[in-house]
C-alpha cells in the first residue's frame, strides 16, 4: 500500500513560482511512475506532468512546457513539481498519483494552487 501526501500549494502572484511535493509511504514507490494532475473549478481533471520510476523520462501537457519541471528523489520517496512563471489559468487543485504498468493506482488528497493576476 502506498499513501501520497501533496504539500507546497498556496497563493502566488502571476509570474511567481511554487514547488509542490508529493511524499510517499511504502518502499514500492521507487518502482512507480508518478503523475501530477490538476482540476480547476467546473473543469475536468487534466494531466499536467509525469515521470518514470527511473526519472529518465518525463512528459508534460503543452500548456506547462518550459514552465514546469517534474523530478524525483527516490531516496526521499518524494516527487516534486517545480512551477515557474505561473499564470492565473494554472489555478487548480493539484494531485499526485502513482502506480505501475502505466496505471495510476494511488492518489493523494490534493493541494490548492491559486495564482492571482
Amino acid at each position: 500500500q502506498v499513501q501520497l501526501v501533496e504539500t507546497g500549494g498556496g497563493l502566488v502572484q502571476a509570474g511567481g513560482s511554487l514547488r509542490l511535493s508529493c511524499a510517499a509511504s511504502g518502499r514500492a514507490f521507487a518502482n512507480f511512475g508518478v503523475g501530477w494532475f490538476r482540476q480547476a473549478p467546473g473543469k475536468e481533471r487534466e494531466f499536467v506532468a509525469s515521470i518514470t520510476w527511473t526519472g529518465r523520462t518525463t512528459d508534460y501537457v503543452d500548456s506547462v512546457k518550459g514552465r514546469f519541471t517534474i523530478f524525483r528523489d527516490n531516496a526521499k520517496n518524494t516527487v516534486y513539481l517545480q512551477m515557474n512563471s505561473l499564470k492565473p489559468e494554472d489555478t487548480a487543485v493539484y494531485y499526485c498519483a502513482a502506480g505501475g504498468l502505466g496505471q495510476y493506482t494511488y492518489w493523494g488528497q490534493g493541494t490548492q494552487v491559486t495564482v492571482s493576476s
